[in-house]
C-alpha cells in the first residue's frame, strides 16, 4: 500500500484517479484549490485540503504522512487560456510543479507521476500516431509548460533518485468533465446539446484528435506505481476523430437536431493529434479498454443524471 499525495484530486481526471487509487487499496491526501474541482467530486470518507500547491502549507502534510508518492494532477489545462495569459500559465503549471518536486526532495518521496500532454506536446506531428520518439514541438503555452516540467522531473531524477513517470495523455473525456469551461470538447458538447443549445465548432471541424476515457487514464496511474527511473509514456488510443464526426456521433446519443456553427481557428491550436501508447502497453501492461462509441455513451448517460 502506498502513501500518496494526490494534487488535483478534486477535478476531473484526478478525481477519477483517486477513486481507482482507494480500490487499488492505497492511502491517499488530495490537495485541491478548487478553481475548476469539485468537492462533489471527491470519493467519500478522503482526506481533502483546500490547498494551493505552492502554499507553504504543504510542508506540513509532507511531515505528517512521509509520502512515497506524488501523483500530480493540479494544472491550468486550457490550451487558449495558456496562450491569452502566458505568464499566469508558467506561475500554475511550472513553477507549482517545481515547488512540489522541491517538496518531494526535502521530504525524500520516492515516485513522483506527473500528468503530462500527448495532445499538446508534439506539435504538429511528422507521423501518425506519434511514439514517445517523435519530436516534441509544442505550438502552446500549455504545451510548453507540460514539456518543461517533464524536463525539471529529470533533474531530480538525476539529482536526487527521484522515481518518475510522465504520461502523456491524449484528449481525456468521460463522467465529471466540465461543461462549462473552454477546455473538453465532449463535455462542451455534450452540455450544450442535452440543454438544447447551439454548438459552435473552430475552424473547419476537420482537426482531429486522439479521444481516450477517463477511466483507462485512472488505471494508467495506478499501473504507473510499480514503474522506477525514469519514463515517459504516450496513454492514448492511436486513433483519431475529427470534430465534425464527433459533433456528429454525440448528436444522435443526445438526439439533438441543430446544425454546428463555425467559428475562426483558436490560436495554438494543432490540426491533428494521434498518439502511439505501445510503449505503455510494454512497460506497464496498459492499454485501453473502452472504446469511443462506449465512452460516449457512458459520459452522455452520466450528464443526463
Amino acid at each position: 500500500m502506498a502513501s500518496i499525495l494526490l494534487t488535483g484530486g478534486a477535478g476531473f481526471i484526478g478525481s477519477h484517479v483517486a477513486e481507482a487509487l482507494l480500490a487499488a487499496g492505497h492511502k491517499i491526501v488530495i490537495v485541491d484549490n478548487l478553481s475548476t474541482g469539485s468537492r462533489s467530486n471527491l470519493p467519500a470518507g478522503v482526506e481533502f485540503h483546500q490547498l494551493d500547491v505552492s502554499s507553504s502549507n504543504l510542508g506540513e502534510l509532507f511531515a505528517r504522512h512521509n509520502f512515497d508518492t506524488i501523483i500530480h494532477h493540479a494544472a491550468q489545462v486550457d490550451v487558449r487560456h495558456s496562450m491569452r495569459e502566458p505568464a499566469s500559465d508558467v506561475l500554475i503549471n511550472v513553477v507549482g510543479s517545481l515547488r512540489l518536486m522541491e517538496w518531494s526532495r526535502l521530504y525524500n518521496v520516492g515516485k513522483f507521476i506527473f500528468a503530462s500532454t500527448g495532445g499538446a506536446i508534439y506539435g504538429e506531428q511528422d507521423y501518425f500516431p506519434a511514439d514517445e520518439q517523435h519530436p516534441v514541438r509544442p505550438v502552446s503555452i500549455y504545451g510548453a509548460d507540460k514539456l518543461a516540467v517533464e524536463r525539471y522531473l529529470y533533474v531530480f531524477n538525476q539529482d536526487c533518485g527521484l522515481n518518475v513517470v510522465c504520461l502523456r495523455y491524449a484528449n481525456v473525456y468521460g463522467p465529471r468533465q466540465n461543461p462549462s469551461g473552454e477546455a473538453g470538447v465532449v463535455a462542451i458538447f455534450t452540455g450544450r446539446m442535452i440543454a438544447g443549445k447551439p454548438v459552435s465548432i473552430h475552424g473547419d471541424g476537420r482537426q482531429t484528435r486522439d479521444y481516450v476515457y477517463v477511466g483507462d487514464v485512472a488505471r494508467a496511474n495506478v499501473k504507473a506505481l510499480d514503474l522506477t527511473g525514469y519514463h515517459v509514456l504516450n496513454i492514448g488510443t492511436g486513433i483519431e476523430t475529427d470534430v465534425v464526426g464527433l459533433s456528429e456521433k454525440l448528436s444522435k446519443l443526445t438526439v439533438y437536431n441543430q446544425q454546428p456553427a463555425f467559428l475562426p481557428r483558436q490560436p495554438g491550436e494543432q490540426l491533428r493529434s494521434c498518439i502511439n501508447a505501445g510503449l505503455a502497453k510494454r512497460v506497464l501492461k496498459w492499454e485501453p479498454m473502452v472504446g469511443l462509441d462506449e465512452g460516449l455513451k457512458k459520459t452522455v448517460e452520466s450528464f443526463k443524471v
